[in-house]
């Protein structure tokens, strides 16, 4: 069920005043599409379940306050980040369940060069990279930042591929270890981007 941007306005403003039809309409346009969100940071069903009827709830019982002007999907997805961050705010003593959470999603969070990239993001990857040693931080931007090949790095560096690959690795691992080190941020950071990469 496809609806446009006037479409969804009409339904939030038909929820706004308590229509209850409307609001099941609005379930079933969202509820598949940020379960697959929410599972893939938490991968518990019942956990998850839990999770998105909260959501709803939250937009039901605060339906007075919505805004049919503001896009309701970036609201909905919010309700859900602040949601996931709590519940891993709960667990936090559970260090392997973080620390696998942040593994996991490393990758959403780079490259860095993306445009839309959060300044809070930016930050903690360019510190990240920044503790790297120097050879080893010159061919993680060359190669990952600005994209270059293998062999355009080896040329310009002077140095084997199985060398620029060995750096590469450690480099990741490097990032991952200082994010594994400073999670409540990585937290902050990881969480929303998982959200905003899955369409």
């Amino acid at each position: 069920m496809i609806v446009n941007d006037e479409e969804l306005k009409v339904l939030v403003i038909a929820i706004k005043n308590g229509d209850e039809i409307a609001f099941a309409k609005f379930y079933d346009l969202h509820s598949r599409n940020l379960y697959s969100r929410i599972m893939r940071i938490i991968k518990d069903d019942e956990i998850v379940q839990e999770i998105l009827q909260d959501v709803f709830l939250k937009i039901w019982t605060k339906r007075d306050t919505l805004d049919p002007e503001k896009p309701i999907k970036a609201y909905l997805f919010k309700i859900a980040e602040n949601l996931v961050y709590k519940h891993f705010r709960k667990i936090a003593q559970d260090q392997k369940l973080i620390e696998q959470l942040i593994v996991n999603n490393i990758d959403y969070v780079l490259p860095v060069e993306d445009k839309i990239i959060e300044s809070e993001t930016k930050i903690l990857i360019n510190k990240a990279i920044a503790s790297l040693p120097p050879q080893r931080k010159i061919v993680f931007t060359l190669c990952r930042l600005e994209e270059k090949s293998y062999k355009e790095v080896s040329e310009l560096l002077g140095i084997s591929v199985y060398t620029i690959n060995d750096h590469l690795v450690k480099a990741n691992k490097s990032i991952k270890q200082y994010f594994l080190a400073n999670q409540h941020l990585a937290l902050l950071v990881i969480i929303p981007k998982v959200f905003n990469h899955l369409k």
